[in-house]
């Protein structure tokens, strides 16, 4: 008989896969190696490594966001700068 889920350790891993578009299972694989890297085997360590895991890729988005401005915004003298004939 298959083992009852902890639903926030399963909600965790849910947020994980759609900011990551990966299955459930595998976002659930990434953070059960993850935790056992560090040591942490029991259920808190691995939601902690999960809450972890999405703070890390929370504030990697807010980075991605300003690198993507710098890089749309024109150079001085660029502005009329046309690719095509």
């Amino acid at each position: 008989m298959a083992a009852i889920q902890d639903s926030a350790y399963v909600k965790l891993c849910a947020q994980l896969a759609s900011r990551l578009s990966i299955s459930l299972a595998s976002a659930r694989r990434q953070v059960d190696q993850a935790a056992a890297r560090e040591g942490k085997r029991d259920l808190e360590g691995r939601r902690a490594m999960a809450q972890s895991m999405l703070a890390a890729l929370e504030s990697d988005d807010e980075g991605s966001a300003d690198r993507l401005t710098s890089l749309l915004s024109s150079s001085e003298g660029d502005g009329n700068f046309i690719l095509e004939d």
